[in-house]
C-alpha cells in the first residue's frame, strides 16, 4: 500500500511539474512575441521612403513608403468585414509610379454604397509594404462578374491587375478619398496566443493535482 501511495504521488508531481514547466514556456515566449510586435509596430510607423527597386518581399515586410503617381483602371472589391462597420469592401487599385505599376489598397468602402472614382491626377500614397495571408484552401475563387475577391491574394491580384506584385495598404493621401476610409497595416492580425495556453497549461496541472488527491484519497480509503 505504502509504495503504491509513493508511486501515485511521484506520478501526480512529475505529471504537475510537467504541465507547470509548459505553462512557464509560453510564458517566456510571450514576452518574446510581445517584443516582435513592438519592434514591427515601430517599423510601421517609421518615417516613409521611397518605394525600393527592386521589392524584396522578406527585406520590405512593413517598409513604410511614400509614392506619387496616379491610379490607373477600376479596383477590385475584396470582401472584409470591420467591426463596427459591418460588412464592406477594401478597394484595392493599380498606382502607376515613376513608370511601375503597383498595387494600393485604398481602404473600406462600406457595402451598398456605389464605388467612388479614385482621385485623379498625381497624388501621394502613404503607406506600407504588406502580403496579406489571407488565402488558404477554403478561399472561394474571386467573382469576377460581380467584381469580389475574398481575400488580398497579391500574386492573383497583380496578375489580374497587370502590375507588380507589391501592395501598398494606404494610410494616408494627398487629397481626399471619401468615402473610403483607410485601413492602414497594423499588429492586430498576428496571432499572440501564448497567455491563453499558458493558463491552459496551468490550469491543467491543477486538474491533475486535483486527480492525484482523489486517486490519493480513494487509496486510503480502501485501507480503511
Amino acid at each position: 500500500m505504502k509504495s503504491r501511495i509513493i508511486a501515485v504521488v511521484l506520478f501526480g508531481l512529475v505529471g504537475a511539474a510537467i504541465l507547470v514547466s509548459l505553462g512557464l514556456w509560453q510564458i517566456q515566449r510571450l514576452a518574446w512575441k510581445q517584443g516582435v510586435l513592438a519592434d514591427i509596430e515601430a517599423h510601421i510607423a517609421a518615417e516613409p521612403v521611397g518605394l525600393p527597386d527592386p521589392v524584396v518581399r522578406e527585406r520590405d515586410r512593413y517598409l513604410p513608403v511614400e509614392v506619387g503617381g496616379r491610379f490607373s483602371g477600376d479596383p477590385v472589391r475584396v470582401l472584409v468585414s470591420l467591426q463596427g462597420s459591418g460588412p464592406g469592401f477594401r478597394l484595392v487599385q493599380a498606382f502607376e509610379t515613376g513608370g511601375r505599376r503597383v498595387l494600393v489598397d485604398r481602404g473600406f468602402l462600406a457595402d451598398g454604397v456605389a464605388i467612388p472614382t479614385a482621385p485623379q491626377g498625381d497624388v501621394t500614397v502613404t503607406g506600407n509594404l504588406h502580403w496579406p495571408d489571407e488565402v488558404d484552401g477554403f478561399t472561394p475563387a474571386p467573382d469576377l462578374v460581380r467584381n469580389q475577391w475574398f481575400a488580398r491574394d497579391v500574386s492573383a491580384l497583380a496578375t489580374h491587375l497587370e502590375t507588380e506584385p507589391v501592395f501598398v495598404v494606404l494610410r494616408g493621401l494627398s487629397v481626399s478619398d471619401t468615402p473610403v476610409t483607410p485601413l492602414p497595416v497594423t499588429t492586430q492580425d498576428i496571432p499572440n496566443n501564448h497567455l491563453g495556453y499558458a493558463v491552459q497549461w496551468f490550469a491543467l496541472a491543477l486538474v491533475w493535482l486535483g486527480m492525484t488527491a482523489f486517486l490519493l484519497w480513494r487509496i486510503t480509503r480502501r485501507r480503511l
